[in-house]
């Protein structure tokens, strides 16, 4: 009789139990645990992701609920933005496509070194536009696919050699890492045209090529890299197959944690510190910090220490109330749309070192000057 084909799989406690699983507490520093799952158990996980995608807010555009005299949900319809429905079908099966032929890297060998495991430094990314195309004598400043790659290593080079020899790393992508999401260069909301350098086959591969680069880096130096992809305005369906895909580069890689929350709002607690990120184009600045609230009630108030991390506007701006809230400057040059604004902020990107019992206690900043 032929062995029964089995593969291990990391499940969200949702997944586990909707198979019949028996829950298992969580891998270390992670909100998933392990299973060995059978060819019947596998396809059926196949179709609960699957309708966890087409029921997540941004496909559904109304229901229609028949309730009886008690409150009790008889019937239930849901019409879906049709637009939304396609996009997010042809995008789920690319990504299944993608992770099937997908080997999970071997895990890379930790050298130990003397590191501060109380600390934790926050590489802070966002708007990165990686794909725009900027010409120097029309906005002060060339930006091609090239210039992009190119940068980014040279600022993970510089930014690791400032900061301070802590165990942890947050590798934190708060949004818009693309120009664009799709085979034609416009904005996925208002379909705005935008200067675009190169193909999006092109522009995918070079995202995936340089992400996996740096945290390639990243372990070289920390012994757990944490990841934040956010979704950005420019690139919600992009950023979806950019953390799965990294989550099944990296699922036997113990070091690397991807955050797969499909929700643009993110949460990492270190410690007594608590740090929350969002892009910026869902909820503005003011009315951020309540919406983080919200959303991780236990994680803030079980914290001493709390930031918000945001992006969108491309210059820096910082506020305390009851977390400290900053939004970021981008590395990126400006587009002709921004330079024809006149838009003028500055360039550069943080380094945010965090301690797990006092908070920030040290940053270093990178302009765009020390990486030419």
């Amino acid at each position: 009789m032929s062995k029964k084909k089995t593969e291990r799989k990391r499940l969200y406690d949702h997944e586990a139990t909707a198979l019949g699983l028996d829950l298992r507490e969580h891998d270390a520093n992670r909100n998933t645990a392990r299973y060995t799952l059978d060819t019947h158990e596998l396809a059926e996980l196949t179709e609960i992701r699957k309708n966890h995608v087409e029921n997540t807010p941004m496909s559904i555009k109304a229901t229609s609920t028949l309730e009886d005299g008690e409150g009790n949900i008889k019937l239930q319809w849901i019409k879906r933005d049709k637009s939304e429905e396609d996009r997010l079908i042809a995008l789920r099966t690319a990504i299944d496509a993608l992770k099937e032929d997908i080997s999970p890297i071997k895990p890379t060998e930790y050298i130990y070194r003397e590191t501060m495991d109380n600390l934790c430094n926050q590489y802070t990314l966002t708007d990165y536009h990686l794909g725009m195309m900027s010409w120097a004598e029309e906005t002060g400043d060339d930006w091609d696919l090239k210039i992009a790659e190119d940068t980014l290593v040279k600022f993970f080079e510089v930014a690791m050699l400032k900061s301070p020899d802590a165990e942890t790393a947050v590798f934190a992508q708060i949004g818009d890492f693309l120009h664009w999401d799709g085979l034609d260069a416009v904005t996925p909301a208002s379909k705005h045209v935008l200067d675009a350098d190169t193909r999006f086959t092109k522009l995918v591969r070079v995202a995936i090529r340089v992400i996996r680069r740096v945290i390639k880096m990243l372990l070289t130096k920390y012994k757990e890299v944490k990841v934040i992809m956010a979704e950005g305005n420019h690139d919600p369906a992009s950023s979806v197959w950019l953390r799965e895909m990294l989550h099944a580069f990296y699922e036997e890689e113990d070091r690397v944690i991807i955050d797969t929350n499909p929700d643009p709002y993110y949460c990492i607690v270190f410690g007594k510190v608590c740090l929350f990120y969002h892009h910026g184009h869902k909820k503005a600045f003011k009315g951020l910090e309540s919406t983080f609230i919200s959303k991780f009630k236990k994680e803030f108030g079980n914290s001493d220490f709390v930031y918000g991390h945001t992006g969108h506007f491309h210059h820096d701006k910082i506020e305390s109330n009851l977390m400290t809230l900053e939004q970021h400057r981008t590395l990126a040059a400006k587009d002709a749309y921004s330079s024809r604004g006149g838009y003028s902020s500055g360039r550069d990107s943080k380094v945010i070192t965090y301690h797990k019992d006092y908070g920030e206690v040290g940053r270093s900043t990178i302009n765009i000057n020390m990486l030419k």
